[in-house]
Order: structure tokens, then sequence, then C-alpha cells
């Protein structure tokens, strides 16, 4: 696994038709070409961060934090738990927040990997075998762990 980033390209990288990007800028979420767009906004992000190198890769992967902290004023929102701002977001507001967690993820993973989309393939691998299992692995009726 490399610690370093990818070049800096000297302008914003075009998702071109591969990533599955409409004229409007909308994503087909369906598009089996996920990795496309995650490779042209890790290159977006490349040409325009203010620092690079080991720092600049240490703050995209903070950014998780962020984001996940975002996922969870939204939860708070949408509940009504704080008093002062009662119900301030939807749900729909944390489906959003939810997939920024995942955006942020994939191109922090691909940040850290140019092998992003076999590393997570083989992980999401690794996860279901280990909690799904074959059909012997569990008791009837168990749920799967986590």
């Amino acid at each position: 696994m490399s610690t370093q980033p990818r070049p800096r390209p000297a302008q914003p990288a075009s998702t071109g038709s591969d990533a599955h990007v409409d004229p409007a800028g909308a994503v087909d979420p369906s598009s089996p070409d996920l990795w496309a767009v995650v490779d042209a906004l890790t290159e977006w992000l490349d040409g325009s961060q203010p620092v690079g190198g080991r720092e600049g890769l240490l703050l995209r992967v903070l950014k998780l934090s962020e984001e996940v902290g975002e996922v969870a004023q939204a939860v708070v929102g949408a509940t009504g738990q704080n008093p002062r701002k009662g119900v301030s977001h939807t749900w729909e507001d944390v489906q959003s927040e939810l997939c920024d967690v995942v955006i942020t993820a994939l191109v922090a993973l691909r940040t850290l990997t140019p092998e992003a989309a076999a590393v997570f393939a083989a992980r999401l691998t690794h996860v279901a075998e280990r909690s799904l299992g074959g059909p012997g692995d569990r008791p009837a009726g168990s749920a799967p762990r986590p």
C-alpha cells in the first residue's frame, strides 16, 4: 500500500463517458463503474488541495470524522433530541450524510492505493464471508454476525 498521494493534475479531471455522469452532472448510482467517478473525484481533490504530501493524505482520511459527525448531527436533528433546535433535519438528510461518508471513504481509499476497487472488493468479500458464511455456518434462524 502506498502512503504517498498520487501526483496532482494541473486541472480537475473530466469524468469522461466511463464515469456515467449525465450532462447535468448527475452520477448514475447503479453504474457498474463507480470507481471511474471515485477516480475523477480524487483527481479533482488532488488538483485543488492546499496541503499535499503526507499531511494532505492524513487530512483526507480525517475528513471521514467530519462526515461522520454530520451524520450524528442529522440523526440528532431528525429525532429532535436537541431541545433548543427541535426537529431540524429529516431522515433524508441522514441518508445524504451517510452517502457522503461512503463517498469520502472511497476517495480516501483511492488516495491510498491505485488498487482501491480490488482492495474494497476483497474486504467486502471477507466481511460477507465472516458475517454471512455459508448455509451450514450458523444455526437455523440465527442472525448474521456483525
